[in-house]
């Protein structure tokens, strides 16, 4: 290989595979090298709950093969992993817990998606079980850690994703969001997460997720990463709200300039269960990133949305929707205590209590996106602070977690709720050495403004080469 073994690690999806078609380094070399760092780091930092060492380097010297012959599918011979969340033929998929059995008989439509670019998936990342957490851990599986910071969690519930792609295990993996499970992990591991208007990514072999507050999309290290990924795995969705395809790739956005822009910002979140949670440096970046997008040309000024009583609304929403999946499960016995104990207080809840709450969504959309008759795009923080210690809530109740979640991290879901994109961007790093993030959010279907928007603020404010110290 002509570059460094950390360059190649960290040059992320789109580097590495314009690496294969150029002939710049083999297939082989990218899975060998991804297998190589996952055995050295992956014992400290728990990311991975399966890999597939043997068949990932077989079906690199078939890219490799392939390659000679004159292949040229966008992401052929790149190492990727999925969260173990979606379906993987042959695999038992374990939503972060031993309580499935099963194993999967097909590819989940994304994942069929990624193996027809020619993508190789060396492994399954992990997640706290049912993907309920905002943090990945498990009695099952143990505690996932952040490659900044061991002692720190990498979020959830898609920390694994988090956590693998930090350390340069992989240039991209899989990631869910069904409350904000792409930005936490983005904003904690200091990555580029992007979460999708519902319905851009199809959830098959499932018509929804969460009721309809879950999405697919990836955690990357940058925008044109995320924007390949995008590419390759939208489409295909049969939820009643799958927006139409964008006019041009995803890629293109990355090279658009986003034009002269309105942005709104506001560090105020909704009340949900309990008061938000948020710290004075987290407010202070917020508004540092107000000031630096002024000098990029933009129109800044603060604006809060009207959220109303939208954290009741999400609420109902979220644990009815953690309570279908409890019951779902084939061998309940196996749950956590404290999972069973989400699904109990989901069916607490009267089903005219949930039924009155959807039926103000339409409305309660209606009013949360009036800020973007005034705005194009919206600035506000992820989570309330830098990556929480990994164990915060070990050992608590269903209720006391859900309370503390929902007061650190109150800035997320109510976006899953209205369907709307948005994005984490890394912001530099916090006083404790942690990565800080913004999160910018967009009209419904307005991926492509947001990626544009994301790639000027790369461009001036480069974070890829902010490595994390384990690497």
């Amino acid at each position: 290989m002509g570059q460094g073994v950390d360059e190649i690690a960290f040059a992320g999806l789109a580097r590495q595979a314009a690496m294969v078609r150029a002939g710049e380094v083999s297939p082989t070399e990218l899975v060998g090298q991804s297998l190589e760092r996952i055995d050295r780091l992956d014992p400290q930092l728990n990311a991975f709950r399966k890999v597939f060492a043997e068949k990932a380097m077989l079906e690199a010297e078939q890219a490799e093969a392939r390659r000679g012959a004159g292949d040229d599918r966008p992401l052929l011979g790149v190492p990727i992993a999925i969260k173990d969340e979606i379906d993987v033929a042959g695999e038992i998929n374990t939503h972060g817990t031993d309580a499935f059995e099963v194993p999967a008989k097909a590819d989940s439509e994304v994942v069929r998606r990624l193996r027809e670019a020619g993508a190789i998936i060396v492994g399954l990342t992990l997640l706290p079980e049912l993907a309920i957490c905002g943090f990945t851990e498990s009695a099952t599986y143990g505690v996932t850690r952040n490659p900044w910071n061991p002692q720190r969690t990498p979020g959830g519930s898609s920390g694994g994703s988090g956590s693998a792609v930090a350390a340069g295990m992989v240039p991209i993996a899989s990631a869910g969001d069904g409350a904000g499970s792409i930005r936490i992990p983005a904003a904690c591991n200091g990555l580029f997460g992007l979460k999708p208007s519902r319905g851009r990514v199809s959830m098959a072999p499932h018509k929804e997720g969460w009721r309809g507050l879950a999405v697919e999309g990836c955690l990357s290290r940058s925008v044109l990463d995320t924007a390949l990924w995008l590419d390759v795995v939208s489409g295909g969705s049969t939820e009643d709200e799958a927006p139409a395809p964008p006019a041009k790739p995803f890629v293109e956005s990355v090279k658009d300039s986003p034009g002269k822009l309105r942005i709104g910002w506001s560090t105020l979140a909704p009340r949900a269960l309990a008061p938000p949670n948020v710290s004075d440096e987290v407010k202070q970046t917020t508004a540092d990133a107000a000031a630096f997008l002024a000098t990029l040309g933009h129109d800044v000024a603060p604006r809060d949305p009207d959220w109303g009583r939208v954290g009741d609304t999400i609420t109902a929403r979220f644990l009815k929707g953690v309570a279908e999946t409890v019951e779902e499960v084939p061998r309940p016995e196996r749950l956590e205590r404290r999972t069973r104990g989400f699904g109990r207080l989901g069916n607490l809840l009267p089903d005219s209590l949930y039924e009155k709450a959807m039926a103000n969504r339409p409305a309660e959309i209606a009013r949360i996106n009036a800020i973007f008759d005034d705005v194009d795009v919206l600035v506000m923080p992820v989570m309330g602070g830098t990556a929480l210690p990994i164990r915060r809530w070990q050992g608590r109740s269903a209720l006391y977690t859900v309370l503390g979640m929902s007061r650190f991290y109150p800035y997320c879901v109510p976006w899953n709720h209205t369907g709307n994109p948005a994005m984490s961007i890394p912001f530099g790093l916090g006083a404790d050495g942690m990565p800080l993030a913004i999160q910018i959010i967009g009209r419904p279907e307005s991926e492509p403004l947001l990626i544009s928007l994301a790639a000027q603020i790369e461009a001036e404010r480069p974070w890829a080469d902010l490595r994390p110290p384990v690497s």
